[in-house]
């Protein structure tokens, strides 16, 4: 290489001479200047301290205001004055920056626990900006008093500002739990953060529980906090990506909309988005919709509407008669923010320098030590108050036991000085305890004023040894701290929006989150199913009037009613002959006058498709196939293993004829017969045997011969051996509340496809048959009657009694309006309890 030749050296320097140059190479010059921008950016800027949750300059603007006297119980305050302040002492940046963060801080669908209460438009879910802060004004909401609480008591270090004028906390005492609560956004050089925010309630109590046992794993931890908790709701899925998110402070959590599939009295289909995920503009979200509807990726949508009002997210999205509506939410959950994801990255600024990504344990363990710093600190503040008080105190308590020497002493002084040294020399007392004894008043002298002295020695005496005791006790300070977690959970704790779902989308399997208990299932005419506790109706004796058990749309009507277990399989059959499946769970339990949900809101239904039978596969184990029956007459067998492996687009259970509909599914062991009752009255009984196994496609065989307009309106199948035995008879109800049982062996075993016999007498009296069950004569089960307008009838059933076959039967129920029918009827599980508060129907 060759040599740099040597500079000479000019023997004097010239007037425009700066010095000696210092040669640097660019690389490693750059290098330094990055690395000290980046740390600037990560420690001064973009990140959190897990302490307090806060960037700097949310710190600056909550600490301006406290200290300008915004708190939650003072007026409000322009933001202007507001920014200018924190601008002109702690943070020499843009108005605009210091503006932004105030705003966000306001904002309750950016933040789950907004921490300032802005008067004025502070912006809206469409991505709207706040208006300018000369319009806008604002104060601490009363967590930020809970932020800020005993920071005047020396529990943080302070530091000077920018300028050396000011000082202004490193961080803040932060008695709430903030980083975890509110979550943060931020992009740093090389790192970035993304903590979801999460409900006080769950927090506080797995702070309380992680306390009292240190060992806790995140599993543990798991049992109070289910998950995220956004402030705009939603539904978050998985609860194996939540639990990686939380053991290992990285992962990706879907997010869905709430939304709900209804029906409009016109028949047509809409869908409504009552909430949406977390930081998804409303305003981008509606544009997409509408770009997808132009450009025809997605089919079958009408109308879109935005209806929200202020703090309500109301999205109406009306469908085409000919649209599949849950097929149309799914391509809008797949093409749209209506599911999104939030990707998880919990890294923060540890002990104020070190960028960490933080397991949910870590960040609750740092929020702890933190607390234990702010509370050791604050009781050394009170301790070092009550003795230097307690010290003043013992002076006083001197002077007024010799009150009458120390007023000699002090009047035999020239002056003051010389009477605070006398006191001090003649009493032995401290110069500030002389201070104290001359500036007493005399009317410290009355014996009230005495005893005052005396208690409040007492009572400081009491209090350092109670704050000596927690600082010389560990156990003592984690209680203290546990105390205001406790406390805080009282106050600030509401219940959680963000509903969590355990499996991934599109499943729901639940089972390890609800019991496995019995349940009532109800399903309207109309498509609307919901489920309800056994308990919630009680038993009335026969012709009672009942209660409301369904608030109905108008000319809907209740029609099917059964017992299940949660955990089980229903199997939902519908009348152009496909089979959907569910678990119990899955069914939405409502009160007792809820209209339920619209079962296309779980079904993937064809336009005019209705569900026409539910059917329960709790115990199934003697099943080996499932016959079905038409309206027409038609039935068909079919092996159960053929539905075992179902699809979310349903399978095919029969081919159905033109005007016929699938109306009943019940389970055989192969060996029953079958019994069939018409609207006109007409049974007929055969043996299952008649019909042959079919495959799932096929059409099947006729099982009675009807006349004119005659339809089937019941069917049960039934063991023979009991039927032999007398021990079975057989149920009808008509339309007008007229029922009776009738045994079943006045009902010969026909073969297949005759026209059967009477099975009840039909006049004008009763109407047309609507129900038809097979039971046992000693059944103790309770008999539900359902009418057409809602109204619910609990009796047992043995309160109706047994008649010839071709007799009219006896007065079952009675309806409180004119023109009110029975639409259905089922039976419920005996030993239910009744309903308190309510009186018993009369009998006949």
């Amino acid at each position: 290489m060759p040599k740099t030749p040597k500079r000479q050296e000019s023997p004097a320097k010239a007037p425009h001479d700066i010095g000696t140059v210092e040669l640097a190479p660019i690389t490693d010059e750059m290098r330094k200047a990055y690395i000290d921008y980046a740390m600037s950016v990560i420690v001064a800027r973009a990140l959190p301290d897990v302490r307090d949750g806060f960037k700097p300059v949310h710190r600056r603007i909550l600490y301006s205001m406290w200290k300008n006297g915004l708190r939650s119980s003072a007026r409000f305050k322009k933001c202007a004055s507001v920014v200018g302040d924190v601008i002109a002492k702690y943070h020499p940046h843009g108005d605009s920056a210091v503006y932004d963060t105030l705003v966000r801080m306001a904002q309750d669908f950016n933040l789950r626990y907004p921490l300032i209460r802005g008067q004025g438009n502070f912006g809206s879910l469409d991505g709207d900006s706040a208006a300018a802060y000369r319009y806008t004004e604002s104060k601490l909401e009363t967590v930020s008093d809970e932020m800020m609480l005993d920071i005047e008591k020396e529990t943080v270090d302070f530091a000077p500002n920018f300028d050396g004028a000011e000082k202004e906390p490193t961080v803040l005492p932060a008695k709430l739990p903030n980083l975890i609560i509110n979550g943060t956004l931020g992009i740093a050089v090389g790192m970035a953060t993304n903590i979801p925010p999460h409900n006080l309630g769950e927090i506080c109590d797995a702070i309380v529980a992680l306390i009292d046992d240190p060992s806790m794993d995140i599993n543990g931890i798991m049992k109070y906090v289910k998950g995220p908790d956004f402030p705009t709701g939603g539904i978050a899925y998985n609860k194996q990506d939540i639990l990686a998110a939380y053991a290992t402070g990285k992962a990706g959590i879907v997010v869905r909309a709430q939304t709900e599939i209804v029906e409009e009295s016109s028949g047509a289909f809409r869908i409504l988005v009552t909430e949406i995920p977390y930081q998804v503009n409303k305003a981008t979200l509606l544009e997409r919709i509408a770009e997808l509807v132009q450009t025809k990726k997605i089919e079958g949508i009408r109308d879109l509407r935005d209806e929200s009002s202020k703090g309500d997210v109301r999205i109406v999205i009306e469908l085409k008669r000919d649209a599949y509506p849950k097929k149309v939410l799914n391509q809008l959950f797949k093409m749209t923010q209506l599911q999104d994801t939030f990707h998880v990255n919990m890294l923060a600024l540890v002990d104020g320098v070190v960028p960490r990504v933080l397991s949910l344990k870590q960040m609750l363990e740092e929020y702890i030590k933190h607390r234990q710093v702010v509370v050791r600190r604050r009781t050394e503040y009170d301790l070092a108050k009550a003795k230097d008080r307690a010290h003043i105190l013992e002076g006083l308590r001197i002077a007024l036991l010799k009150i009458d020497q120390v007023v000699d002493t002090i009047k035999k002084s020239k002056d003051r000085d010389d009477a605070r040294a006398n006191l001090i020399k003649k009493f032995k007392l401290t110069e500030r305890q002389a201070n104290a004894i001359l500036e007493m008043r005399l009317q410290q002298l009355a014996n009230l004023e005495r005893l005052k002295v005396e208690q409040e020695y007492k009572e400081k005496t009491d209090l350092i040894k109670e704050l000596e005791s927690i600082l010389k006790s560990e156990k003592k300070m984690m209680l203290v701290i546990r105390t205001e977690v406790v406390d805080m959970r009282k106050s600030f704790g509401d219940e959680r929006r963000t509903k969590i779902v355990a499996g991934p989308v599109g499943e729901f399997s639940m089972e390890d989150l609800v019991p496995d208990e019995q349940t009532v299932v109800m399903m309207t005419a109309g498509g609307y199913i919901k489920r309800l506790p056994p308990d919630t109706f009680r038993a009335q004796h026969r012709g009672g009037k009942g209660v409301a058990g369904l608030t109905t749309k108008e000319e809907d009507f209740v029609q099917r009613v059964f017992t299940t277990s949660t955990h089980t399989d229903l199997l939902f059959f519908t009348t152009r002959g496909r089979v959907f499946q569910l678990k119990a769970y899955d069914v939405p339990q409502g009160s007792r006058t809820s209209k339920g949900q619209a079962i296309v809101n779980f079904l993937q239904l064809a336009p005019g498709e209705r569900v026409a039978v539910t059917l329960s596969m709790d115990d199934q184990d003697a099943t080996k196939h499932l016959l079905m029956v038409t309206n027409k007459g038609t039935v068909k067998k079919t092996a159960l293993e053929e539905f075992k492996n179902m699809r979310r687009s349903g399978l095919i259970a029969i081919t159905l004829k033109p005007g016929d509909d699938l109306r009943w599914v019940e389970p055989t062991s192969g060996s029953d017969e079958v019994v069939l009752v018409t609207k006109n009255g007409q049974s007929i009984r055969f043996e299952e045997a008649d019909v042959r196994a079919m495959g799932r496609t096929a059409a099947g065989v006729r099982g009675i011969k009807l006349k004119g307009s005659d339809e089937v309106i019941g069917m049960d199948v039934i063991s023979p051996s009991l039927a032999k035995k007398g021990q079975l008879e057989l149920f009808t109800i008509a339309e007008n509340g007229l029922g009776k049982c009738t045994n079943l062996q006045e009902y010969k075993v026909q073969g297949r496809g005759g026209s059967g016999i009477r099975a009840m007498k039909i006049t004008s009296k009763t109407g047309g048959v609507v129900g038809a069950y097979v039971s046992s004569k000693d059944d103790d089960r309770d008999l539900m009657l359902i009418s057409k307008k809602g109204i619910v009838l609990r009796t047992p059933f043995k309160s109706v009694p047994t008649l010839g076959r071709d007799t009219q039967g006896v007065r079952v129920m009675r309806f409180k309006e004119i023109g009110d029918l029975v639409s259905s009827v089922a039976f419920l599980t005996a030993g239910m309890e009744e309903m308190e508060g309510e009186e018993r129907g009369g009998g006949e």
